[in-house]
């Protein structure tokens, strides 16, 4: 498949679903700190990804991913505390973290590419 527009890519359309996910398991939520350090840096992942895609070079566009791949870190740790006091339920945590780390190998896998090909 061709990529001719950010939202062509496999790793900003797993991103989207995810912070979709995110902010409707977090609806409820009552820890208005902890939901919105998460939603801040679940949207920060596509939002990184698209505007690195806009980015006149390559070396911006990888700068952005790198952003985006760091985001996922700082979204699993956020995740991680969200689990340990009982904010979001186990199951769903689990499979959140499990997205993240997806999406850390699809960054990454990208960023090889971008500076190994362009």
């Amino acid at each position: 498949m061709t990529v001719k527009k950010f939202e062509d890519l496999d790793v900003w359309k797993e991103s989207m679903r995810l912070v979709i996910d995110i902010y409707k398991s977090l609806k409820k939520c009552n820890d208005f700190g902890l939901k919105n350090q998460i939603q801040c840096s679940a949207v920060s992942i596509p939002s990184n990804i698209s505007e690195g895609y806009e980015r006149s070079s390559n070396k911006e566009y990888i700068q952005f991913l790198h952003i985006a791949k760091g985001s996922c870190g700082e979204l699993r740790t956020q995740l991680y505390i969200a689990k340990e006091i009982g904010v979001l339920e186990k199951e769903k945590v689990n499979k959140f973290i499990q997205t993240t780390k997806k999406l850390s190998a699809m960054l990454y896998n990208l960023i090889k590419v971008r500076k190994e090909n362009f």
